[in-house]
């Protein structure tokens, strides 16, 4: 069987060529995929010249031991022939291999000189546009504590909260107000008074 056609400078260039592709670069990357389908191409070409170079190999081979068991110089003159026309094969076959090769890397230089120029473009676009906006925070307001009175009665008595009391029913027990039973014992939430709590009321009785 015949080997395959491989370069693996090809692939190396192939290989860095991908890895330089960015998304902004999609138009690049599908030339490239098509420039692999011709060297794909071109390597089941070569790989068909070389099976033909190697049948007439084989006949060579067969006739040149005919001509050795053959009377005469006609035969011979026939195989002489024979291995001037695969030499000019051979030759044809490895021009056009240096040829393809040189073709190749030279749209691959031209398509890597194409996409350094985009990615200097896009870089260039990025400097001209600049930092990105920063977005302000803005803090949360603390919540104003509420401003209790000092103008209640200093003097009172102590009451034991029970249970289902409220301050307004606190106030009309005792006589006193509802405004400064919150001022003096400090009532942030004044409905959130439990059974068992002491307050003090100012004026009560």
């Amino acid at each position: 069987m015949p080997g395959r056609f491989y370069s693996p400078r090809l692939t190396l260039v192939f290989a860095a060529l991908l890895s330089s592709i960015g998304p902004t670069q999609a138009r690049g990357q599908t030339e490239l995929a098509d420039l692999r389908e011709d060297v794909h191409g071109l390597s089941q070409r070569v790989n068909e010249l070389t099976l033909r170079v190697e049948q007439l190999e084989h006949e060579n081979s067969e006739l040149q031991a005919k001509v050795a068991r053959a009377e005469g110089n006609k035969e011979m003159i026939t195989a002489a022939q024979l291995n001037g026309a695969v030499a000019d094969i051979n030759a044809s076959i490895a021009s056009a291999v240096a040829a393809s090769r040189s073709e190749i890397l030279q749209q691959v230089a031209t398509q890597m000189e194409v996409l350094a120029k985009q990615t200097n473009a896009a870089l260039d676009s990025l400097a001209k546009a600049g930092p990105a906006p920063q977005v302000r925070t803005t803090a949360a307001t603390p919540t104003p504590k509420p401003a209790f009175g000092d103008t209640y009665s200093k003097e009172g008595v102590s009451y034991t909260v029970a249970k289902g009391d409220t301050v307004g029913l606190i106030a009309k027990k005792t006589g006193a107000k509802a405004q400064d039973i919150i001022d003096a014992n400090k009532l942030l939430d004044p409905s959130r008074i439990q059974a068992g709590q002491v307050l003090f009321i100012p004026g009560g009785k």
